[in-house]
């Protein structure tokens, strides 16, 4: 069976109140979230600081005490920002949460690749898709992966359309020219979709998974609709950046259940090779956590995953 998780960010509270929060919603997993109020460990740039191993132990082991699973960790940042020396520290704070990831409890680290477009982590830049780019990015999940594995990780990339790694081509070849246990996919059928392929979700679908199906160790649970606008979307809840992104251009990233994506073909093509995956539930406040993973289970139970 698939286990649906959520990452506990949507959460805004203590470690305790998180959890208690999380067990009452149903759910058996997250995706680790380090934006617990009674903690210091919410700021990306002081991370190398804050972070100890006490630290990490005293989080894993609360949620294992609630029989919560901790399956991956929020790294995102921008990994080919434009600035020289953020770009450095946006680095410097994945390989300090890949550090320190099986304290956690889990091998995997999870961020986007990012953009050239210095206003937003999330708009697209002419640059991203320039050979510079790619080469640019290849440099730096390159070290990222030898150093996951030189501490038993597992980098994951996670590609969105904006970003310099967005289509399922230039996935295919990131992976061809890093072949490497430390890094790993992050599935998340929404991200490959602009205003031209979300008028074919089936056929998209088939391919993003027919090219990619063995790359995949986590997998994201949102949604995806033509935008009326093309302005960059957030929304109001107390919550990181990347937890209140909503989409940016001509398509839209709601909650699962509020668009147009097939889930129950996603999930079939998911399951078929991944029968026991976790699945995060994102892009939601907190009131519609309830709808949204009632959702996704009913999905999950019409298909028999």
């Amino acid at each position: 069976m698939i286990s649906v998780g959520i990452f506990n960010g949507y959460y805004p509270y203590t470690l305790v109140e998180t959890i208690s929060k999380v067990k009452k919603d149903g759910f058996n997993c997250i995706q680790l979230d380090l934006s617990f109020k009674d903690f210091d460990l919410n700021d990306p740039h002081t991370l190398p600081q804050t972070l100890t191993v006490e630290k990490a132990r005293s989080i894993r082991n609360a949620f294992r005490d609630a029989n919560i699973e901790i399956v991956a960790i929020s790294g995102y940042t921008n990994l080919i920002s434009p600035d020289p020396e953020k770009k450095r520290r946006n680095i410097e704070y994945v390989k300090t949460l890949l550090k320190f990831a099986r304290e956690f409890g889990t091998p995997y680290v999870i961020s986007e690749t990012g953009t050239y477009e210095p206003s937003s982590d999330w708009v697209f830049h002419e640059k991203n898709a320039t050979e510079e780019a790619f080469q640019e990015i290849k440099a730096v999940l390159e070290e990222l992966a030898e150093f996951a594995y030189r501490h038993d990780a597992v980098f994951l990339v996670e590609n969105y359309v904006n970003n310099v790694i967005g289509s399922v081509d230039q996935l295919l070849r990131l992976f061809r020219e890093v072949d490497h246990p430390g890094l790993g996919l992050l599935m998340d059928p929404t991200n490959y979709f602009d205003g031209a392929n979300i008028k074919n979700v089936n056929a998209e679908l088939y391919r993003i998974f027919n090219a990619l199906q063995d790359k995949i160790k986590i997998a994201h649970a949102k949604d995806i609709k033509q935008a009326e606008s093309n302005e960059e979307k957030h929304a109001a809840i107390d919550a990181v950046e990347s937890h209140t992104f909503r989409g940016a251009g001509d398509v839209e990233l709601p909650a699962a259940g509020l668009g147009v994506l097939n889930y129950e073909l996603y999930l079939k093509l998911l399951s078929k090779k991944h029968p026991n995956i976790p699945l995060i539930i994102e892009h939601l406040d907190e009131e519609d956590i309830p709808r949204a993973k009632r959702f996704v289970d009913d999905t999950l139970k019409a298909i028999g995953a």
